[in-house]
């Protein structure tokens, strides 16, 4: 049996910037408005074109990097007997290199950890590795929606060129019928065989032997910046080859409000959400959904003791002092330690499966069983070790508030009543913050995007059609006329 998902999980997903779900439920939602939107402005044939278009694009955005990035571990890690799933991070800092072969949860994994500091040339070798996994998955990425462009341009042109021809073919059979035929194009608006628009005033478009990644690191291991590039690329190639200017228009406020609020806005309206709710209410909810709807923050803070353990959190000051109580078995049941694995900042060891599972049960108790915050900590991982501090300081933070909590509601309470209150009304903000950050994107995206670019289509009664169409049939009109096509 699939475990039910529980409203910390969705939450705490909803508000996750580096999540790819809280990413898709918007653009889904920009798809289906925009989608939508051409059916009403135009006809068959544009609706299908941005079908086409928004839900291909979609799935190859959504997808493209993470199966180009698996194969690739396969045809490239796997063959050189590197371990894929060894975050090229944890190398950074030697010490605490030594420090996560020395808490290897498992053998397999301290010989993996083991085989790429075995020598320079391995570190190089694994570098390079994953720096080109990095690069080749994301430009694979880009030429899979470049691909998927051509076809759609080229399909597009093919059904309504399909269309036209029948519709010239029937007034044929019935001459009284017959309408003026369409005034040959000029060869400034000829649509190209992929549907590219040739213009006589248009030019062209064209498209460390031991790498330290630096700045570009924040692209590679975030999943949401890594998409920002095939982003760039797709919202390039999209301005460019847009076929005439009701393209070109319609892209421009499409990818405008896209960047915005897929890129931009999110994470500050959370932000300022946040902030706002601190300062009204004197809540902090910058903690995960999961944690702020846990029994593990309910008893820290009734725990008179909390203060002293955050205390002796903060007193480790080098990185790898707090690496080393993170990873220190002895730890495990720290409440920062428990805290940073159910916000997915510190990974675990998963359950393993039973030899006597079938194939289904391995991948359930493997993959979709809820993770034992008791399992040995993966150190093949990379911890963000500021992320960790900031769960230490929020947590203080929030223990601070409840203490003023208690205080201004004075004496005839007993302090689980309160404890109770005010866990309610922490987790109804975060929740509230969420929503309020995902319902804003989704309307801008797939309200209000829409509707702006089916007004500028309805201001100009000469941009009501879907000009990708009337070219394409125009250019048919001339091609009989001039004896290249028979009907």
């Amino acid at each position: 049996m699939i475990p039910a998902i529980s409203a910390s999980k969705i939450y705490s997903t909803l508000g996750n910037e580096n999540s790819l779900i809280p990413l898709a439920i918007k653009d889904i939602a920009n798809s289906t408005g925009l989608t939508a939107a051409s059916y009403l402005a135009g006809d068959e044939a544009e609706g299908r074109d941005r079908f086409i278009d928004e839900f291909g694009t979609q799935a190859i955005w959504l997808f493209g990097i993470p199966v180009y990035k698996k194969l690739l571990d396969l045809g490239l890690f796997k063959t050189l007997g590197f371990d894929p799933k060894v975050d090229v991070r944890v190398l950074k800092n030697p010490d605490i290199f030594e420090k996560a072969k020395e808490y290897a949860a498992n053998d397999k994994i301290k010989a993996s950890l083991e085989k790429i500091g075995k020598s320079q040339k391995n570190i190089k070798i694994f570098k390079g590795l994953t720096f080109g996994k990095f690069v080749a998955s994301t430009f694979l990425t880009i030429a899979s929606y470049y691909g998927l462009t051509k076809f759609r341009h080229k399909h597009t042109e093919e059904h309504i060129k399909e269309e036209f021809l029948k519709k010239q073919a029937a007034l044929k059979t019935t001459p009284h019928k017959i309408k003026p035929a369409f005034a040959a194009p000029s060869l400034q608006k000829v649509p190209s065989a992929f549907g590219g628009v040739h213009n006589s005033t248009k030019t062209a478009q064209k498209q460390d032997k031991n790498p330290s990644f630096g700045g570009i690191q924040d692209f590679m291991f975030s999943p949401t910046k890594n998409l920002m590039i095939v982003d760039g690329s797709i919202t390039a190639e999209r301005i460019f080859e847009s076929r005439n200017p009701q393209d070109t228009i319609g892209y421009i406020v499409k990818e405008g409000s896209f960047w915005a609020f897929m890129y931009l806005l999110g994470g500050r309206i959370q932000k300022h959400v946040e902030n706002s709710t601190e300062k009204k209410h004197n809540m902090n909810i910058k903690l995960d959904a999961r944690v702020i709807e846990s029994e593990e923050l309910k008893n820290a803070l009734k725990n008179k003791d909390l203060p002293t353990l955050l205390q002796t959190f903060s007193n480790l000051k080098k990185d790898v002092d707090i690496y080393d109580f993170i990873c220190n078995p002895n730890n495990k049941d720290n409440i920062i330690v428990k805290m940073a694995k159910m916000s997915d900042i510190i990974k675990v060891t998963p359950t393993p499966a039973k030899d006597t599972d079938r194939t289904f049960a391995k991948l359930k108790n493997t993959i979709l069983q809820p993770k034992d915050l008791n399992n040995p900590i993966d150190t093949r991982a990379f911890i963000d070790i500021d992320a960790v501090k900031s769960i230490n300081e929020n947590l203080g933070k929030l223990y601070e508030q409840f203490s003023a909590y208690k205080a201004n509601a004075g004496t005839g309470k007993q302090d689980e009543e309160l404890l109770t209150f005010f866990l309610k009304d922490l987790k109804k903000y975060k929740r509230i913050s969420i929503l309020k950050n995902i319902g804003a994107c989704i309307g801008a995206l797939g309200i209000v995007c829409p509707a702006i670019m089916l007004a500028l289509r309805f201001i100009n009664k000469d941009n009501r059609n879907f000009k990708v169409k009337e070219d394409i049939e125009q250019k048919l009109a001339a091609d009989i006329q001039a004896g290249k096509i028979k009907v």
